[in-house]
């Protein structure tokens, strides 16, 4: 039997179930900070070696992680606040900062399975301003520089038959954008963090990764431009709750290091591997939170020509 594997997608929580001996693992450096005014903690993860991608199970790059606990309160004005928090990391890995720039954005995941839309909502509330340039010039928004922002929502295989990678490569070689966004439902290791962390890194994306469904990956490598992808974490594996609370069950009852012990030993629950949860009020949630991220991207561009 393999050891139990904890899934998730965020760099920071793979970073933390790293055990002690490699804590100070090489070729991965760990930047954190506090924002005291939107009650936001940045933990910037940066992997620049083959050895630590491997340990990490990660590609090379840059993560950004913000941790948000009031995220899920529906406060319109600290929703703001967290939109701006995400203009200026984004902001941070977007290349080509003071030219104009031809974005595209991509939301994936499927719009019918709520805990799945986040990409397909996000793409609904975004100032899309590609086609009216392309009809009027930059005077149909008086002003003599901005960036061409276009939105793709390519859905899932099970209802169009063809690869994510396929459309979008489609789309990038048809309408040549200079940079790609993408945005995606993610899976996190704790419920802590579910609907509250936002994720951001320039290593582009592996549609359906969160939920075991790999898929033809969208990255610099794969498309010719640079890829920023963002996410936020709307599951959590079933079988990491029940290992959670046999963790906290064994330490309370017998004083025992659960982590190091469970880790050992794959899952008892394997019929749960294929399961995951989400909240109850995932539907308003998910309104809330696409909607959040769209303001981010879209005061980001306003940002960057100013």
């Amino acid at each position: 039997m393999g050891s139990f594997q904890v899934r998730t997608d965020l760099a920071l929580e793979a970073r933390e179930s790293i055990g002690e001996a490699e804590s100070e693992l090489r070729g991965v450096k760990v930047d954190e900070y506090y924002r005291e005014e939107e009650d936001v903690r940045v933990t910037k993860v940066t992997i620049d070696t083959k050895n630590a991608a491997k340990a990490m199970g990660k590609p090379m790059g840059i993560y950004v992680t913000m941790e948000a606990p009031a995220m899920v309160e529906p406060d319109e004005d600290y929703h703001r606040e967290i939109s701006k928090c995400l203009a200026e990391e984004l902001l941070k890995l977007l290349p080509g900062e003071d030219s104009e720039q031809n974005i595209m954005v991509v939301g994936l995941g499927n719009r019918e399975v709520t805990a799945d839309a986040l990409g397909p909502q996000t793409v609904d509330n975004l100032f899309i301003t590609r086609h009216i340039v392309k009809e009027y010039g930059k005077a149909a928004y008086n002003c003599n520089k901005m960036n061409l922002l276009s939105a793709l929502e390519p859905g899932v295989m099970a209802r169009t038959g063809m690869e994510t990678a396929e459309i979008v490569k489609g789309v990038v070689r048809e309408t040549a954008p200079d940079i790609l966004i993408v945005v995606d439902a993610l899976a996190a290791r704790s419920t802590k963090r579910l609907n509250r962390t936002i994720q951001i890194t320039n290593t582009g994306i592996q549609p359906g990764s969160g939920v075991g469904n790999h898929r033809n990956a969208l990255t610099k490598e794969s498309l010719g431009i640079p890829v920023i992808a963002i996410g936020i974490p709307t599951v959590v594996d079933s079988a990491t709750i029940v290992m959670d609370a046999m963790e906290k069950l064994l330490e309370e009852e017998q004083g025992l290091d659960a982590v190091k012990l469970l880790s050992r030993h794959a899952s008892p629950f394997p019929e749960l591997n294929n399961m995951y949860m989400t909240g109850k009020d995932i539907d308003a949630v998910i309104k809330r939170i696409s909607y959040t991220i769209s303001e981010g991207i879209n005061i980001a561009m306003e940002m960057r020509m100013e």
